[in-house]
């Protein structure tokens, strides 16, 4: 472990402090800390009221979400979370995912650098906060970080507001670390054949074939595409690149969004009416991806696997399959520790 030291030259009276070490911080999008009205409440508002996720003027939102969506949608929201709890641990699914991962990275980046790192994670929205996890890390001695949003794809309400988040804990160091940001890793060539495997796997599972599979990414606005945001070209990307890894032809796989919020067009299209489409148009047997999701969670267990997996059963479809996400398979821990490694190249080599 590293001690508290002198600094090189100091006086014989200054303070000893832990440093040179690097931090390796990877954060997820949140999660509620029960699924019961006001932890889903603070949680909702925490996200909601986040300018990236939801840009109108304050004077217009904060009224709607504190007065109308606030009073309603902890109630709806708790009882999707609570279908989907991981009430053994008493919490939320991707939480223990997420846990799962860092141990599986924590392993992986001491067994290469040894105790010159530490990995942890945190949480834009809910607990750990990013804020703890980086005061943390400068007390234990990391006098670099790299941060990693484990989100694929850029998106301003995704990775950015993860970034803002971290950078807003820097400002509250007095000795404030050297910092980096991965950036997105949506065409990785070891994150492509980690889906490129799962896909492989369930298909060699299943007695008959599916007809199509549906790459379901979250969804955004319209607009903010138009703003210059690049998450539906990187998504449509990794979807040709995917192709062309499984030796794929055009019509076996198509790319959609899920997750709309309010009254704006989203990208499209939509997850839920596509699916649909899909069986009206003969495919019944079809199977669904989320590319753009590291770890499964409210939008993959409850969205996919209910609601979208019932509107295309309503609509004369007969096999569904959801294909989980990558979680803390060995091929998903080994591509991230490979974009880790890219990332710390002058830090640690």
């Amino acid at each position: 472990m590293f001690d508290a030291t002198r600094p090189t030259h100091a006086p014989a009276d200054h303070p000893k402090v832990k440093m040179g070490r690097v931090g390796i911080l990877i954060a997820n999008l949140g999660t509620p800390d029960d699924f019961g009205y006001w932890p889903m409440r603070r949680y909702l508002n925490e996200f909601l009221s986040d300018k990236r996720v939801i840009d109108y003027p304050a004077w217009k939102w904060q009224p709607i979400l504190q007065g109308i969506i606030l009073t309603k949608r902890p109630f709806s929201s708790g009882e999707a979370y609570k279908s989907i709890w991981n009430h053994d641990k008493g919490e939320s699914p991707l939480m223990t995912i997420t846990k799962d991962q860092t141990i599986k990275l924590r392993e992986a980046m001491q067994a290469r650098y040894g105790d010159r790192v530490m990995v942890d994670f945190c949480m834009r929205y809910g607990n750990p906060s990013t804020n703890s996890k980086v005061r943390q890390m400068v007390a234990e001695g990391c006098d670099r970080i790299l941060f990693f949003p484990l989100y694929p794809h850029y998106a301003g309400a995704t990775s950015a507001t993860a970034n803002d988040q971290f950078f807003r804990a820097l400002m509250k160091e007095t000795w404030q670390p050297a910092s980096r940001t991965v950036p997105a890793y949506f065409d990785e060539p070891a994150y492509i054949d980690a889906l490129a495997g799962s896909v492989e796997r369930a298909y060699a599972a299943m007695k008959t074939k599916p007809d199509v599979l549906v790459c379901s990414y979250h969804g955004m606005p319209e607009r903010y595409l138009q703003q210059g945001d690049p998450y539906h070209c990187q998504c449509i990307k990794t979807s040709r690149l995917l192709k062309e890894r499984l030796g794929w032809s055009d019509d076996q796989l198509v790319s959609t969004f899920q997750s709309r919020f309010g009254p704006e067009e989203w990208l499209k299209p939509y997850t839920v009416d596509h699916v649909a489409d899909l069986a009206r148009a003969g495919n019944k047997n079809i199977a669904v991806i989320a590319p753009a999701f590291s770890a499964d969670c409210i939008e993959t267990l409850e969205e996919i696997n209910e609601e979208i997996r019932e509107s295309f059963e309503e609509a004369g479809g007969e096999a569904f399959t959801y294909i989980p996400c990558l979680n803390d398979d060995d091929s998903h821990i080994a591509a991230l520790g490979k974009v880790i490694e890219d990332n710390l190249r002058g830090w640690l080599d």
